[in-house]
């Protein structure tokens, strides 16, 4: 199994080890990729990934590796400790770079069969809303399996916490990373995710943005095609 990490912080703490042990556990093929070392640009909010093509976007070429990478994966893990109740800068100027790839505009066809996982650890509360910032993404990539594994680890270092928080960690991480194996190459969209693509479908017959409606067209997905089946 191809696993890539996005790593919302630079620094190996709590939700970086969680990470780590949750993908060696699912085993595999692991890349990593840690903002904002590894990416550091925000969005300039020009459109043109959305009208023109994201190969348009002056950051495309610093993102071609991650991209790569993601596309590439069966699972996908992102990682965020809670800042102020929410994903890191750095993890939401990323996923600014990708809002071409939502269902409403140009969705890979290749998502919709991954699985992913939301990581989020905090001293106190926010893992959930942390958790959402980075799955709202996902779910509108099409990802049609997310979990979420969020600890208030009451800590502000790996070595600080508890035996028994990290036994809680372990617990689930085994969980969570038996479900992944025994659903990996089995994965469909639900019904929430069918739903939704199924109304993009409609909309993109006569879209007003061209570079999407034309990109529906190509890939064949508003005459009853869908990226999850061979059609």
């Amino acid at each position: 199994m191809k696993i890539t990490i996005i790593h919302g912080q630079s620094h190996k703490g709590s939700t970086y080890h969680i990470a780590r042990i949750l993908a060696e556990k699912v085993g595999g093929e692991i890349i990593e990729f840690f903002l904002p070392r590894d990416f550091s640009e925000i969005c300039l909010g020009c459109t043109s990934c959305f009208m023109k093509g994201e190969e348009n976007c002056p950051h495309y070429e610093k993102l071609l590796p991650i991209s790569k990478a993601m596309f590439e994966a069966d699972l996908l893990i992102f990682a965020s400790p809670v800042y102020v109740y929410h994903a890191t800068g750095a993890m939401k100027s990323f996923l600014d770079h990708y809002g071409y790839m939502w269902m409403v505009h140009r969705p890979r066809g290749e998502m919709f069969t991954k699985q992913a996982v939301c990581i989020s650890t905090a001293a106190g509360g926010g893992t959930k809303s942390t958790n959402k910032d980075m799955a709202d993404s996902l779910f509108f990539w099409g990802v049609p399996k997310i979990y979420n594994i969020g600890v208030n680890v009451q800590a502000i270092n790996w070595n600080s916490i508890s035996e028994k928080i990290k036994k809680t960690i372990e617990h689930k991480t085994d969980v969570i990373a038996k479900k992944i194996k025994s659903r990996n190459g089995k994965i469909t969209p639900g019904i929430k995710t069918g739903a939704f693509f199924f109304m993009m479908s409609l909309m993109q017959k006569n879209g007003w943005n061209e570079a999407d409606k034309n990109y529906w067209h190509e890939m064949g997905w508003t005459n009853g095609k869908k990226p999850w089946k061979n059609n």
